[in-house]
Order: structure tokens, then sequence, then C-alpha cells
């Protein structure tokens, strides 16, 4: 049985709930998570602040609907540079996949920030659709871990206490697969990229003198060790 067309009622609500958050997006461009006010919006809009709270029903579900659709870009992002290597080597997929994250944070600083320099994309807000958003993104690199840790022996040592920590939170998130081991490595890739990168935004590395895109590329290379050469990502 097809579904039936949405009503203009219905049309006319997913319009203006889309217009309010290309709003919401510029402000948090402009001025941060902090920037984001509903009153604003309505103003801007023309409508009144209770008028825009029959559509959102606070600051913070506004917020939790830019998280979740961040997330969601990210992890499409990532999706395509994981088919476009699909056919390659799990470490040929892992540089793929990091050059797609920085890629994504240099061309959208502010979603970036949103989702991991603020509480905001902790999964606090919403989190039965922030978490599932984040943890889709999570799913591509622990995917390719696995393939690749499976294949390749392993030089960490093994923490008993927080290899247990990082298995639960696994298992509860992207399924029995992830081991502790690659539950530890897929968290530091992307604890110790995310570091690099927040540095490079606020121009750290400028300052310094020092090219971020080589540094980058140099902390990819000995997160993913082995024999083969990567390709190295293309300057801004």
């Amino acid at each position: 049985m097809s579904q039936r067309p949405p009503s203009p009622r219905e049309r006319y609500r997913v319009q203006t709930a889309e217009e309010a958050k290309r709003i919401a997006s510029r402000q948090l461009a402009e001025g941060g998570p902090g920037a984001i006010s509903l009153n604003a919006i309505a103003k801007e809009m023309g409508l009144t602040g209770p008028a825009l709270y029959r559509y959102f029903a606070s600051r913070d579900e506004l917020l939790a609907e830019l998280v979740t659709d961040a997330y969601n870009d990210l992890a499409d992002v990532f999706q395509a540079a994981a088919e476009q290597e699909g056919a390659h080597s799990p470490r040929a997929r892992l540089h793929a996949l990091a050059e797609a994250y920085r890629r994504w944070a240099l061309a959208q600083p502010h979603r970036y920030q949103l989702l991991f320099a603020s509480s905001a994309g902790s999964g606090q807000l919403a989190p039965e659709r922030t978490i599932p958003a984040a943890h889709r993104t999570m799913t591509f690199l622990f995917d390719t871990l696995v393939k690749l840790m499976s294949a390749s022996p392993t030089t960490i040592e093994p923490q008993a206490a927080l290899d247990r920590q990082l298995e639960q939170w696994a298992e509860r998130r992207l399924g029995p697969k992830v081991q502790g081991l690659v539950a530890r490595h897929g968290l530091l890739f992307w604890t110790r990229l995310h570091g690099l990168l927040s540095l490079e935004l606020l121009g750290h590395f400028s300052v310094m003198g020092i090219d971020p895109t080589l540094l980058y590329a140099a902390e990819v290379d000995a997160l993913i060790g082995g024999e083969e050469t990567p390709r190295r990502p293309k300057k801004r």
C-alpha cells in the first residue's frame, strides 16, 4: 500500500522547522552554540516566540536536531570514503576515513565544534536520537579496525580494567565483534586526530610555523602503521 502524500499543513510544518534549523546553523557559525536563540530565530522568521515553540519545545531540542543532522552528515562522508576504498586494504580505508574526517572538519568547523568541542554533541541531548547518529560515524572506523587487527598482530599491551570498560561500551553501541583492544585502538585513533584538528582550527600550528597537513599525515601514519605507503592528503 502506498503512503498518502503529506498534507499542506504537514509540508508547511517541515518547511518551517527546516528554515529554523538553517537560521540556527548560521547563528552557530557566527557565534558558536551559545549564539543560538529561539526568540531571535522566531523574529527573523516573522513568528512569535510561542509559535516557534510548537516546532521545537526548547532550545535544547533544536540543538539536538542540529547535532543529529551533523553526525549523519559526517557519517555520509565516511560512508562515501569507505565505499571508495572498499576494494583496497583496511589501511587504505583508514587513511581515507582520516582524510575525510579532516576535510569535513575544515569545511564545516562550526558543526565540528558543535559535536566535539561542546557538551551538546556528547549524547546528553535527546540521546535516543543523537547517540545512534554518533555511533553511525564510529561504525566505519571500528569495522575497518576489526579487519585490520584480525589480519595483523597487535603490539598494544592489554590493560584489563580499561579494555573491559571499552568492550562493554562497544558491545552496547557497536556490537560484540568489537573487542577491548580494538575499542581502545579506535578510541585512541579518534582522540588523537581530534586533538590535532582542534588545535588546527584554533590556529595554533599556523602561529608555530608548522604545516598542519604534514603533521596530520604523520600522525595518521603513526596510528595506522604497517608497510603500506598511504596517499597523502591534499593541502587546503
